[in-house]
C-alpha cells in the first residue's frame, strides 16, 4: 500500500520531452508541470498525438525527461539509472494497456502470478486466484490470452496490476480495444478496484466518459498542459 509521506504522490517540474527526428529536433512536450495527491484519480486528455502517453511513459519511469524533474512517492526519477527506475516499478507502479499486455505463453494465473513472483510474494497461486475470482475469471484461469476475449483479456491484466498492490496505477486507454459495453464493465471494475486498494490513478483516454468518473482532468494541447475540470477537459479532447 501506500508509503506514509508528506509529499504529494507524483510531482512533475518543467518537464520537457524532445526527440530527434530526419528533419531535426521535435519537441514532444515543453514546460509541464503538474501535482496528483496520494489516492487521487486523474485523466490526461486531448486530441492524437498532443503528447499523453508520452507524458504518462515519463511519469512512470518508463523513459527519461529531456529537462525537468519528477518525483514518484518523494523519490526523484530523473536522478535514477534505469536499473534502479525499474526497482522502484516493481516496487511502486502497477499499469495497465490498451493492447493488455499479457504474456501469450503463461494462462492467465500465471500472468496475474507474475509480479508478486517478482516481489518474492508468499501464497503467490493463492493471491492470483482469489483476484482472478475478483475480476470473474475463477472459471478462467488456466485459459492462455489466445483462449479469451479483450475484455477477459483486459480483466487479466488488471488483475495483474493490481497484484502487487501499487501505490500508483497507469493506465493508458485501458477501453480503447473493446467494444462501449464491455469498456464500460472494464471502467467500473478499474474504478471499483482502485477505491478498494486505495491506489492512486493516471489514466490516459480519449472517452469523455472515462475522463469525467476521475477526480479531476489534464489537458495537453501540443505538448503543453491545461488544468480543467474533467468534464470540460474531456469534451476538449
Amino acid at each position: 500500500m501506500n508509503a506514509v509521506t508528506n509529499g504529494p504522490m507524483l510531482l512533475a517540474r518543467n518537464l520537457e520531452k524532445t526527440v530527434r527526428t530526419a528533419a531535426g529536433p521535435l519537441q514532444i512536450l515543453a514546460g509541464v508541470n503538474l501535482e496528483i495527491k496520494r489516492g487521487e484519480s486523474v485523466a490526461l486528455v486531448g486530441a492524437s498525438g498532443s503528447g499523453k502517453t508520452t507524458l504518462l511513459g515519463l511519469l512512470a519511469g518508463l523513459d527519461e525527461p529531456t529537462a525537468g524533474r519528477i518525483l514518484l512517492d518523494d523519490h526523484d526519477l530523473t536522478a535514477m539509472d534505469e536499473e534502479a527506475r525499474a526497482r522502484m516499478r516493481g516496487r511502486l507502479v502497477g499499469f495497465v494497456f490498451q493492447n493488455f499486455q499479457l504474456l501469450a505463453s503463461l494462462d492467465a494465473l500465471e500472468n496475474v502470478m507474475l509480479p508478486m513472483e517478482l516481489r518474492g510474494d508468499r501464497d503467490a497461486a493463492a493471491k492470483a486466484r482469489e483476484l482472478l475470482e475478483r475480476v470473474g475469471l475463477g472459471n478462467r484461469v488456466d485459459h492462455q490470452p489466445r483462449q479469451l476475449s479483450g475484455g477477459e483479456q483486459q480483466r487479466v491484466a488488471i488483475a495483474r496490476a493490481f497484484a502487487a498492490k501499487p501505490a500508483i496505477l497507469f493506465a493508458d486507454e485501458p477501453t480503447g480495444n473493446l467494444d462501449r459495453a464491455t469498456g464500460e464493465r472494464i471502467a467500473d471494475l478499474l474504478f471499483e478496484l482502485n477505491r478498494e486498494f486505495g491506489t492512486t490513478l493516471v489514466l490516459v483516454t480519449h472517452d469523455p466518459a472515462l475522463a469525467q468518473r476521475c477526480d479531476r482532468a489534464l489537458t495537453i494541447d501540443a505538448g503543453q498542459l491545461l488544468t480543467e475540470p474533467a468534464a470540460s477537459a474531456a469534451a476538449g479532447g
